[in-house]
């Protein structure tokens, strides 16, 4: 899995082996062994490889592109796998999201959609959060105008 993810992710982000070299202090015959799988980079290296790529460590090292079907995600993104839309329209958010984002049974969340774009799922509280500190900041300014 990570020689995969490190040709990948270095096609993606169109870096030559040796632009990832000179970052991370190898040679360029380094990258390419570890890109081939006939060695692994340290622990060092690694850390730098997945900064240089803005992923986490983890799914550098352990992510799966042919059980997920795409490449490693950037930091902060996720992917969850997918889910079944029922009959009346339910699904199920996955453990993982769930534990991520801190969803419980019995909180309530607000869906938002965007025909070009997609659906997102926020959490009510949240979404409250976000409003208030809207409203706070045009207080704000109607105040400092005036």
């Amino acid at each position: 899995m990570l020689n995969e993810n490190l040709l990948t992710l270095r096609k993606l982000h169109r870096f030559s082996q040796e632009f990832v070299a000179d970052h991370v202090g190898v040679s360029r015959q380094a990258v390419a062994k570890w890109e081939t799988g006939e060695t692994s980079p340290d622990i060092y290296s690694c850390k730098a490889l997945a900064e240089l790529y803005n992923v986490t460590l983890d799914d550098l090292v352990n992510f799966s592109q042919k059980n997920a079907g795409l490449p490693v995600p950037p930091k902060g993104k996720h992917i969850f796998g997918m889910v079944t839309v029922g009959e009346k329209g339910q699904i199920v958010i996955p453990k993982k999201a769930r534990e991520i984002f801190e969803i419980h049974a019995g909180d309530n969340l607000i869906i938002l959609g965007d025909e070009d774009q997609g659906i997102a799922i926020i959490k009510s509280s949240e979404m409250i959060k976000l409003m208030q500190n809207i409203q706070s900041f045009l207080n704000d300014n109607h105040t400092n105008n005036e």
